[in-house]
């Protein structure tokens, strides 16, 4: 939670709106430490949620964010849950299941394509992407912006980036992949978070398993994109109580704060 609340923070303190964190972020992709400890197991009004629920109000930034989560008695889904600046919770429960995945959770029906100012956003979760339907789904639903949170190690991370690219060429929507940084579960995941524009074109990517923050903002008909690194975002914090206009200066010169994740008001 509180790395959650790290990069919440930083994000919002570089004008950014919408935040997409990978799989299973909260605790980490480890399905049967999730099946034999039901502590780890979230619910979307559940207390321990409340530092980000009052983060996107205070700062009024979404907030995706990856959980094992469970409806009532029903079965155990892996998720995504929407903390919006209105203090509304969406749910998104992953559809396409694979390996060991099956005896654990339950599969999914999606969620809602969420409004976002007047940016429209459908999300998908890792083995979803596979699933080309859901992508022209989310595309019919008026989706102008596809967030993939993922676990991708090297051996498949090139797969289903290509499959997100072209869903972004195919449908004319931006798409975020979000992507673990760290060892999980088993897993060595490639990092390389990355945002493409409508082209399939890449706006912004991490070159590996940096801890960091991948940016990119409307601009025109154009975008526009940065990697910021988490340790720097902590200097311009600490900058920041010292020598406010220094760090106004920094955010200037990197033309992010101004703006908005996926656009300002010249956004479609």
């Amino acid at each position: 939670m509180a790395r959650h609340v790290r990069y919440a923070s930083a994000a919002a303190g570089l004008g950014v709106s919408l935040l997409v964190f990978p799989e299973l972020s909260l605790t980490g992709y480890e399905p049967e430490l999730i099946a034999a400890h039901s502590e780890l197991t979230l619910h979307a009004q559940d207390a321990r949620l409340d530092p980000l629920r009052a983060l996107a109000r205070r700062e009024s930034i979404a907030l995706l964010v990856g959980a094992p989560v469970r409806f009532g008695a029903d079965a155990l889904h892996i998720a995504m849950l929407a903390f919006l600046p209105d203090g509304k919770v969406a749910v998104y429960t992953k559809r396409n299941l694979h390996g060991g995945e099956r005896g654990v959770f339950a599969p999914g029906l999606g969620g809602p394509v969420l409004q976002l100012g007047r940016v429209p956003v459908a999300m998908a979760i890792c083995s979803d992407v596979a699933k080309a339907e859901f992508a022209a789904e989310a595309a019919q639903g008026k989706a102008k912006v596809y967030a993939a949170s993922v676990l991708l190690s090297e051996a498949g991370y090139e797969a289903d980036a290509s499959l997100l690219r072209g869903y972004a060429k195919t449908h004319g929507m931006a798409v975020v992949m979000a992507n673990h940084a760290e060892p999980t579960g088993g897993w060595v995941p490639a990092g390389r978070s990355a945002i493409w524009d409508e082209r399939g074109m890449v706006v912004a990517a991490s070159a590996g398993c940096e801890e960091a923050l991948v940016l990119a903002r409307r601009q025109g008909n154009g975008w526009e994109g940065a990697v910021f690194p988490m340790q720097a975002a902590a200097a311009l914090r600490l900058r920041e109580a010292a020598v406010p206009e220094a760090v106004a200066q920094v955010r200037e010169e990197l033309r992010l704060v101004q703006g908005s994740l996926f656009g300002d008001s010249s956004q479609d």
